[in-house]
């Protein structure tokens, strides 16, 4: 994305010579170019996209190019001849094509030669659907798909999961594709189950077109139509990208503009009041579980509990503890958390490792939370869903507001929950102790 955008605007100054200076078109031109992107889905090429999907998407984003380049070129700089534009429109056509389908080709020669990138994935089923997709994968190794294992499942004889699941993990397999043909509806609801939990892509292969709704991903392999399920909206690159920039943006405004001031006060009055580092560092789990260290400025006593979550007037937070706890101050540091990638701005806030291991298996969809990075702030604690668990449905009703924003996500979604966060910390919040 960011050398697409360096090649049109650096196009500009070779090919338009005479608007070279003029920041606005610039600016006007990768703003366009973004929005355009995301709405046609320029970025969303896949292992087993098609050349001509890709090629209809490239001519696509460059008619709206040359719309914008001959509607502002030509009104600004009316000296700026029709052939100019064209020239300028159709290099940089050639030139991001060219680089657009040299990665993609290029990483099919890796997947083929190197083995890299490649998919660990089992079949579940045992009908010409199967058989097809099977041949399908064996006639293109080119797109990674690396089959493992084929179970011959029914819906007469009863499916022994223990040993599937084991397999699966065993074998640290990456993809399930099972046929909507051999499985009965419960035997689909526990592999929903399970792949959520384990963050295991789970596609379905549809029996005919009639099984196809219009709310579920439909990708055809060869002539063979997959459900893929859970295609949330974080799980496209340009929306990760996007997420990732106003990440990285706002961060470091955050870090510039009031960590740098923030950080030695509390530093000082922190120290003050009693021994200790500033900062408190606590091993989460993050994205996929991967664990990260997550920051936090310190609020209690030097303890060796701090594997169990604050309380009501718990005796290990100290004065100015309560204080930024209850303004969430505390959770700040998170900022250089963002920067590094280990966490978002907006996101389900990061559980205790102690709280996984209990609601992991207790509560449907618990593990969902994982496929996105935590957050500094949620949706479930801007409505209200913070702090102490005090019962199981505390944890439910944070679990739904989690899912919910992983499923409906949107960078307005994201603007929301920054100012309803920034309001509650000025009025403070009841469960913040």
């Amino acid at each position: 994305m960011f050398l697409d955008l360096l090649i049109i605007n650096l196009l500009i100054l070779v090919c338009l010579r005479s608007a070279m200076s003029n920041f606005g078109y610039h600016a006007i031109l990768s703003v366009f170019w973004l929005i355009i992107a995301y709405y046609i889905g320029y970025y969303e090429v896949y292992r087993n996209t098609k050349e001509i999907s890709i090629f209809i998407r490239l001519l696509k984003q460059f008619l709206f190019v040359w719309l914008i380049t001959f509607a502002y070129v030509g009104y600004k700089y009316k000296y700026v001849t029709t052939n100019e534009i064209f020239y300028y429109v159709f290099v940089c056509f050639l030139s991001v094509g060219f680089l657009k389908f040299f990665v993609f080709y290029l990483l099919k020669k890796y997947r083929l030669l190197y083995k890299g990138n490649i998919r660990r994935l089992i079949i579940l089923g045992s009908n010409k659907n199967t058989e097809e997709l099977v041949s399908y994968f064996d006639k293109n190794p080119d797109l990674g798909y690396n089959i493992f294992n084929k179970f011959e499942v029914n819906k007469k004889k009863t499916i022994n999961y223990k040993e599937i699941f084991e397999y699966i993990i065993e074998n640290k397999i990456e993809e399930i594709y099972a046929s909507l043909k051999d499985l009965k509806d419960n035997d689909i609801e526990k592999l929903i189950d399970f792949s959520d939990n384990n963050y295991i892509t789970l596609k379905l292969i549809a029996d005919s077109k009639s099984t196809l709704y219009r709310n579920l991903a439909v990708e055809y392999y060869g002539y063979i139509p997959i459900i893929a399920l859970r295609k949330t909206p974080l799980e496209k690159q340009v929306n990760i990208k996007f997420k990732r920039t106003f990440d990285i943006v706002f961060s470091l405004f955050v870090i510039l503009f009031i960590l740098s001031w923030l950080t030695p006060l509390l530093g000082l009055l922190i120290k003050i009041e009693s021994n200790g580092p500033i900062f408190f560092k606590q091993n989460r789990p993050g994205l996929m579980e991967k664990e990260f260290f997550c920051y936090k400025f310190r609020s209690m006593m030097i303890n060796k509990t701090t594997e169990r979550e604050a309380t009501r007037n718990d005796p290990r937070v100290t004065k100015i503890g309560k204080f930024i706890r209850k303004t969430s101050i505390d959770e700040m540091p998170q900022f250089f958390n963002v920067l590094l990638g280990d966490m978002s701005v907006v996101g389900p806030r990061p559980h205790l490792w102690a709280q996984n291991k209990l609601y992991g298996t207790k509560i449907k969809k618990y593990m969902i939370r994982h496929h996105v990075k935590p957050g500094v702030t949620g949706l479930a604690q801007v409505r209200g869903y913070r702090g102490e668990i005090e019962t199981d449905e505390d944890m439910v009703n944070r679990i739904k507001f989690d899912v919910y924003y992983i499923e409906n996500w949107s960078l307005w979604i994201d603007i929301k929950i920054i100012f309803l966060t920034v309001i509650n910390i000025f009025k403070g919040e009841e469960k913040a102790y």
